[in-house]
């Protein structure tokens, strides 16, 4: 790994983001001298977790401090703000990796130079280590470094890499945003089954253990969800009745299309 205790890994914001990947990499044993977070507000946990690894922590990043890599985990409209107390850990080799959205390679370019960058877009179920993160590297990021990334991303779920960056929207639009829509997905079921007559806490029970089982089922099947789909599916019965309102030409797929469409639409706002 190219970081160490003489030049750390520095976490720029220890959030649920944040906080979720130095959980992850925790379980896979890094070592915590080697790693240094910056966050003038932690949580009660996150300062618990620290502390309980021996983590150092700092409010602002120390001017004789260089790190190896350096994940930029803030909100996007705090780039401005925080990037400028960044550019003292940032070496020509270090490796910058971002996980936030709408913000440009070209951003980090203007602040730090042509180092090598990285821009991830992971999402949520990386808190219980089921995420997927999408990665592009500028041409900068040697082969040895992208083993770096994969192995400190794969910590917390599955990793693809793009071959551009114009993907990262797209990919925002899909798995970035995309678990609030299985979110929702299983509160409609749960207000559904309600309005058929379940008692609430019956039908939100019902709901929450139909949509994580399947997503469990199709995590482990390795099968295609529409072949799933269809062996559930019997000719003429209960499901099929179900599936011709999801399926009709104004059901769920031109929504979920034009749900994905506002999504990216709105992380290209963002980006300008």
């Amino acid at each position: 790994m190219s970081f160490s205790k003489e030049r750390p890994f520095l976490l720029v914001g220890a959030g649920k983001m944040g906080g979720a990947m130095l959980s992850g990499w925790m379980a896979e044993g890094i070592e915590p001298a080697a790693i240094t977070v910056c966050d003038p507000r932690l949580s009660d946990e996150m300062d618990a977790l620290l502390k309980q690894h021996g983590i150092r922590h700092v409010t602002s990043v120390p001017e004789d401090l260089t790190a190896g890599i350096v994940l930029i985990a803030v909100k996007p409209q705090l780039m401005d703000q925080v990037l400028p107390g960044v550019k003292f850990a940032v070496a020509p080799d270090t490796l910058v990796l971002s996980v936030a959205a709408g913000t440009a390679v070209s951003k980090f370019q203007f602040y730090f130079g042509n180092v090598p960058i990285c821009r991830c877009m992971p999402n949520t179920p990386a808190m219980v280590k089921r995420g997927i993160t999408a990665v592009y590297p500028t041409e900068t990021v040697s082969e040895e470094q992208k083993k770096d990334v994969a192995k400190l991303l794969s910590a917390v779920g599955k990793v693809v890499w793009l071959d551009s960056e114009d993907q990262i929207d797209l990919v925002t639009g899909v798995s970035g945003s995309g678990p609030a829509y299985v979110f929702y997905l299983a509160e409609a079921l749960s207000e559904a089954g309600k309005a058929a007559g379940l008692p609430e806490e019956l039908a939100h029970e019902l709901a929450v253990a139909t949509v994580c089982g399947a997503g469990e089922l199709m995590h482990q099947s390795g099968e295609h969800p529409s072949i799933l789909r269809q062996n559930v599916t019997s000719p003429n019965g209960t499901t099929a009745a179900a599936l011709d309102v999801l399926m009709h030409a104004e059901g769920l797929q031109p929504v979920m299309s034009e749900a994905v469409a506002a999504a990216v639409k709105r992380a290209k706002e963002l980006a300008e």
